[in-house]
């Protein structure tokens, strides 16, 4: 049962370039099919289960405008996007690869901390935006400029301190397995993620 409702998730947003074009029928379709399989969800205490939770995990639809926005923007396209969970060191690393004119790809992160607040529910403190051309960042890999992040490192970019109080959320995870997870943020928005490898 699990299984084939997984199945039919993965199916219903597959080409639909992570919600962007996502029709509102869609919408309506793929949210239920996620309900559905959220009730099914092995690990109903995500936070107990760290080595499932932590890791670098691959964008795979959203519902979240602000999101998706990124990618509205003249001459620029989303690349992939990606939440980095460190659950020993309760930080999240939102990073979305921007493609552009040729040599121009671009990063947008944010850099937050979460902390645990039921079974479930994590609320999160955003703390530090970049943006700014891959090239000048020297943008490898997410696990590569997470470490140039922890590491104290100055980009050239866009980079600043985010004003803790304007800047909090919090994040349902409502599915949990070895490669999937489903969240719920606080503005009503959907992600569906895999994990990766």
């Amino acid at each position: 049962m699990i299984n084939s409702k997984k199945a039919l998730l993965l199916e219903m947003i597959a080409g639909k370039n992570r919600g962007l074009l996502a029709t509102p029928g869609d919408k309506a379709a793929i949210l239920s099919a996620l309900t559905q399989l959220e009730e099914f969800n092995p690990n109903p205490q995500p936070l107990e289960v760290p080595e499932l939770l932590n890791g670098n995990w691959r964008l795979l639809y959203t519902s979240s405008d602000e999101l998706l926005g990124i990618g509205r923007f003249p001459l620029l396209q989303l690349g992939q996007i990606y939440q980095c969970i460190r659950v020993a060191d309760r930080k999240v690393y939102n990073i979305a690869e921007v493609q552009s004119l040729p040599l121009l790809e671009g990063i947008v992160s944010v850099a937050a901390e979460f902390e645990p607040v039921s079974e479930k529910r994590v609320n999160v403190k955003f703390n530090r935006f970049i943006i700014g051309s891959q090239r000048f960042i020297g943008y490898q890999s997410p696990d590569s400029f997470i470490a140039d992040i922890e590491g104290g490192k100055k980009f050239i970019a866009i980079d600043f301190s985010l004003q803790a109080r304007d800047q909090k959320g919090w994040l349902d995870i409502t599915y949990l397995d070895e490669d999937l997870r489903i969240g719920r943020g606080n503005v009503g928005s959907v992600f569906v993620l895999t994990k990766v490898l």
